[in-house]
Formats: C-alpha cells, structure tokens, sequence
C-alpha cells in the first residue's frame, strides 16, 4: 500500500507552527509496512487543497489529511477533501451530541456544529481530546482518506485509538517492529557494524539517529503477530551480539524511562549535582512518571560558592583544578550523595558554551562522575572537533549520565571499555 500525507494551514506554511502531524502520522505508516511516498503542506485555499487531493486520490491508495477539521472559516478540510472524492456531508448526530457535552450546552453554534458534518458513510473516528471528529471512508475509485484533527494531543490519540486499527484490519498481515535502542554508537560504525544485514526483506533492518543515539528498527511481517514477533528475534539476538552493552534498550524508547526502571528494579536511590547541564538531567528524570519513588534530589550548583556550601566541595579543589575538572566532579558526585542520603549520585560540570571556552579548557569539555559513597567513577567528555550548540553539549552530557547509571544498575563498566 502507498500512501501520501497532506497537512492543511498556511500557519505551517509560514512557518509559524512546526509541522509535527506529518512526522507523528509518518512513523505510524512505517510501523505498519505501509510505503509513504509523498508529504505536501497545503494552506487554507480551497482550490489548491482541491487540486492537491485530487492528485493524491489519483496517484495513492491511502491519503491522511490531518489540520482543517474545526469550526472556523478557514478549515476547509472536510468540505473540499470530500467534494474531490465525491462524497457529500450528512450530520452525524452522535457527534453532534459529543459536541453538545463537550460544551456543556443543549445546543451549540452553527460554527460549533459544521465539525459534526461527516461525509456519508464514513467511520467516525472519535475525538477523545477535542470536539472535531476525524473520519475514514473509500474514495470513488477505491483510495482510502483518512481525516485527522490538526493539534497533536488530539491527532497523536486519536491516530493510535482509531486510526491505525482501521487500517490493521484492511491488511491480510500483521507487520512487527521493535527498536533497539543504542548509546555511545553513532548511526554511521552502527551501520557498518550491521551492514550485511540491511539489505534483508523479512525481517528488515533500519538504522535511525536520534539526538546523540541511535536506534535500528527491526521490522517482519507474517499471518499473526506472534510469528511476526518471533522472526524478529534472531535479528535482535544477533544486533545484541555485535553491538554488546552500548545496547541499552528493546523497546524502551529513553534512556531516562530504563533508568527509573532499573532503580525500581533495584530498590535505589538517586540525587544529581549538575552544573552545565542547569537541571536538565534532572528534569529529563523527573518527565518520567513514578520517578518520585526513586528520585531524592536535584541540586544546581553553577557557582563555586554553592559547590561549597551545598555539595562540601572542599574549597582548595576548586582553586587547584578549577570549576570544570575531574577532581570537582567526583566531589560533587560524592557530595550530592552525603547531602541527599541517596544510593547513587551524580555530578556534571563542564563548558556547554558557546562562549567560556579557553585553550586548556575548550567548548564541550564536560566531566560526569558517578558514586555510590564508597567507589568514584568519572568520565570526560571532550569536544569532537565540529561545532555543537549549547543545547547539544548539554543534551548529551546528560544523556551520558544516565548510561552511566544504567550501566551502574545493571553491572556493567560504569565507563564503556574502549
């Protein structure tokens, strides 16, 4: 099956919303096997969005739609994407009477009630998030169109919930993908590593970068998913075998989420000290629910002053070492740890940038130490020689972090052997 995706508003044409429905919709369809070859931004212009979903129905089996579904006068999805595959409007009064509760009225205005005109015949698909219902329905000549709200909390639900079972069961196979999920390997040696097994056809094998990671899909298709889900395996096995422990995950998507698991799982306790990083490790936990039972504390120490006071930094390591050094990391590591009570601590200092840098101590020089309160663990990130943001040094230093905690909690070296 090939499929195309249109997104509706000229508020993406400009720029001024990002277009995250597309990518959202796009990682859907490959999960399901189903070939996207095409992705359009089309504005508020009925003509041009006519004469866009014309050309799509002509030339795809499956076309979604997603923005345009709402009550004001520029959402125009409905009325022009059904007209061009020649459907009419009818009322749909379920939801209609969806609307009305939503509203917490008996009646709703005109503008409110045009999101309950559906094209005749369609599934409805429901809207757990919002008021505009998306629909699903044939095209004269046999294309399927899918019509999805445009905000993603109401698109991403309403997608998984409604959508996607929809079109599982116009397909005479189950398609099964799993993701391995990989830390201190970029795409590009992950890929040579495995690059005799990419050219597969069942079960495939995808590499995909992720923002200082990587992941590669594996993915089969078969009569059920059990069987689908088996011919994955030997594959899995077999990325674990040459990857070894930079391997961090099957299906947990962050390393943030493994990490809250392994401390349940263990029974314990972690604190942060970060500097550069300015809370961030601790706020990519604390973005994990149930993290409170394992999380004690986060402290942000960017001055040599509150390293002293809150973390017992003794004051003479910073004034031999300095603020970004070896010495003051496993300090604050070790001190986070006495002042939190906690089982393990961490501590980040370092130069995100893009200024502080010197000769010695360059832009995306980094220092990340890991204790226990009896054994110190510390690792250097040093600049790789290209331009990186501040956000990247930051992101990265501590998504390291965390590995190391992970590979802590699960007894591996806490720094990957070279």
């Amino acid at each position: 099956m090939n499929a195309e995706i249109i997104s509706v508003g000229t508020e993406l044409l400009l720029g001024q919303v990002v277009n995250t429905d597309a990518a959202i919709v796009a990682q859907e369809l490959s999960a399901l096997g189903i070939n996207l070859l095409y992705s359009s931004v089309v504005g508020d212009n009925p003509e041009r969005l006519k004469e866009a979903v014309e050309t799509a129905i002509s030339r795809s089996d499956l076309l979604i739609m997603t923005g345009g579904l709402g009550p004001t006068t520029d959402d125009l999805t409905k009325e022009t994407t059904a007209a061009a595959a020649g459907k009419r409007l009818v009322l749909h009064e379920e939801s209609l009477c969806r609307i009305q509760t939503y509203f917490n009225a008996a009646s709703v205005t005109k503008n409110q009630e045009k999101q309950a005109w559906l094209p005749e015949g369609c599934t409805v698909l429901q809207n757990d998030n919002g008021t505009a219902p998306g629909c699903a329905f044939q095209a004269e000549n046999g294309c399927t169109v899918i019509m999805l709200p445009g905000p993603p909390s109401e698109l991403e639900p309403m997608l998984k919930n409604y959508a996607v079972p929809y079109l599982k069961r116009g397909q005479e196979s189950v398609i099964v993908s799993h993701n391995v999920h990989i830390y201190g390997k970029g795409e590009a040696p992950v890929a040579q590593i495995m690059d005799d097994k990419m050219n597969g056809e069942n079960p495939t094998l995808a590499p995909y970068a992720k923002e200082g990671e990587c992941l590669l899909r594996v993915t089969a298709k078969a009569k059920d998913e059990k069987t689908a889900d088996e011919m994955c395996q030997p594959l899995i096995d077999e990325i674990k075998r040459r990857i070894g422990d930079y391997v961090y995950s099957v299906d947990v998507e962050t390393l943030e989420e493994l990490v809250v698991m392994e401390l349940k799982k263990a029974g314990k306790t972690l604190a942060t000290a970060e500097s550069c990083t300015g809370g961030l490790l601790s706020k990519r936990i604390t973005d994990i629910p149930g993290s409170s039972e394992v999380f004690h504390m986060g402290c942000v120490t960017y001055a040599n002053e509150a390293k002293e006071a809150l973390l017992f930094v003794p004051h003479e390591i910073l004034e031999q070492h300095g603020a970004v050094s070896e010495e003051t990391a496993k300090a604050m590591a070790e001190g986070i740890v006495k002042r939190s009570c906690s089982d393990i601590g961490v501590g980040i200092t370092g130069i995100a940038g893009p200024d502080g840098g010197t000769s010695e101590k360059p832009v995306g020089l980094i220092y990340i130490a890991l204790s226990d309160g009896k054994n110190t663990w510390v690792t250097k990130r040093s600049p790789i020689g290209r331009t990186k943001s501040r956000e990247w040094h930051r992101h990265c230093a501590a998504s390291q972090a965390l590995d190391m905690v992970r590979r802590y909690l699960t007894g591996l070296p806490v720094i990957p052997e070279s």
